[in-house]
C-alpha cells in the first residue's frame, strides 16, 4: 500500500503535468514558455519514476493506468521534435510495433475470437442449410466449387497485377476494421464476424465439393501473414473503441486520443505482413508448386511473425521507465 503522505505530494506534480499538457494540446505547443517547458520535461521524468513505483503496488492499478496515460500524452510532447527519415521507420518496426502489439494483445485477441465466431456459424449454417452458401456466395462462385475449379486460377497469368491488387483489397479491409473501431468497434466487431462467415461458407462450400484441400493449401501461403495482420487491425479498431467508451480517469477526448495513438501504430505495422502476404497470394499460393512447399512457407512466415512480435522490442532499463 503506497503511503497517503507521498500520494498526496506527488498528485500535485501530476496535476501540474496535467495542466501543461492539456494546454499544449488545446493552444498549441507555442502557448508554453521556456520555463514551462523545461518544467514539461522534468514533471515528464518524474512522473516516470513514480509510475514504477506505483506499478510495484497491486492495489494501485487505476491510477497506474492513469499515469500511464498522462506519460503517454506527455511523450508525444516532449518527444515530438526527434527527426524522423528511414532511421525512424527501422526503429518503430525494429522495436516500437512488436512492444505496442504485446502491450494490446487482448484486442487482437478479441479481434480473432470474433472472426472465429463468424467462421463457426458460416461452417454451421451452410452445413444445415447448402442453399444459403449459394445465397452468401452467388451462383458464379458457387458453380465453380462444384465443379471443383479455383476460383483464383486466373491469378497465375496476371501476377504483377493481381498482387498489386491483393496488396490494395486487404489493405482496404485493415483499414475499414481499423478505422470503425470510431463506431464504438461495432462496425470493427461486424467486419470480424463477417469475414471469419465468409471463411466459414467458403470452407464448408468445398469440404462439400471435395475441395477442401485445395483452399486450404492455396489459404496456408498467404493466409499466415494475412489473416494475423486483418486481425491486429481489428484489434486496432477496439482499442480505439476502448479510449472512446471508457476513458477512466482522463478527459473522454485525451482518452481517445492516447488509445488513437497506440491503434494507429498497431495499424501500421500491418502494412508489410500485407506487402509480403499480397507477393505469396500472387506468386505462390494459385501455383501448382507442390502443397508440402506452399504449407512450409507458411509455416515458415508464421513462425517469424510469431518470434517477431514475441521477441523484437525487448525493452532496457531505461526504456521500462517510458509509459506502455
Amino acid at each position: 500500500m503506497l503511503p497517503a503522505r507521498w500520494l498526496a505530494k506527488r498528485r500535485s506534480f501530476w496535476s501540474r503535468l496535467t495542466e501543461l499538457v492539456e494546454r499544449a494540446h488545446q493552444r498549441g505547443f507555442a502557448s508554453l514558455s521556456h520555463r514551462e517547458l523545461q518544467e514539461l520535461g522534468l514533471l515528464y521524468r518524474q512522473t516516470a519514476t513514480d509510475l514504477a513505483t506505483v506499478r510495484e503496488d497491486p492495489t494501485s492499478h487505476t491510477l497506474s493506468v492513469y499515469l500511464n496515460q498522462l506519460l503517454g500524452r506527455a511523450h508525444n510532447l516532449v518527444y515530438m521534435g526527434r527527426r524522423g527519415g528511414l532511421g525512424h521507420v527501422v526503429e518503430f518496426y525494429a522495436r516500437e510495433f512488436p512492444r505496442v502489439f504485446r502491450e494490446s494483445f487482448s484486442y487482437t485477441l478479441l479481434a480473432f475470437a470474433v472472426f472465429l465466431a463468424g467462421l463457426v456459424v458460416g461452417g454451421l449454417t451452410t452445413l444445415g442449410d447448402p442453399a444459403f452458401s449459394r445465397f452468401f456466395l452467388g451462383p458464379h462462385m458457387l458453380d465453380k466449387i462444384e465443379r471443383r475449379e479455383m476460383w483464383t486460377d486466373s491469378i497465375v497469368g496476371v501476377k504483377p497485377l493481381a498482387s498489386s491488387a491483393i496488396m490494395t483489397n486487404n489493405l482496404s479491409v485493415s483499414i475499414a476494421a481499423f478505422a470503425f473501431g470510431i463506431t464504438a468497434g461495432i462496425g470493427t466487431l461486424y467486419m470480424m464476424f463477417f469475414n471469419g462467415l465468409l471463411m466459414g461458407v467458403i470452407a464448408m462450400a468445398c469440404w462439400q465439393a471435395g475441395m477442401l484441400r485445395q483452399i486450404l493449401t492455396f489459404v496456408a501461403g498467404h493466409g499466415s501473414l494475412e489473416l494475423p495482420a486483418i486481425f491486429i487491425a481489428g484489434g486496432a479498431g477496439l482499442l480505439l473503441a476502448r479510449g472512446l467508451l471508457f476513458p477512466g480517469l482522463l478527459p473522454r477526448r485525451a482518452s481517445l486520443a492516447e488509445a488513437g495513438s497506440r491503434a494507429v501504430k498497431l495499424f501500421l505495422g500491418t502494412i508489410p505482413l500485407l506487402v509480403i502476404a499480397g507477393i505469396v497470394e500472387a506468386f505462390i499460393s494459385p501455383t501448382s508448386l507442390p502443397d508440402p512447399l506452399k504449407v512450409g512457407v507458411g509455416a515458415s512466415l508464421f513462425t517469424l511473425l510469431v518470434a517477431y512480435v514475441s521477441l523484437a522490442g525487448g525493452e532496457t532499463k531505461k526504456q521500462a521507465q517510458r509509459p506502455a
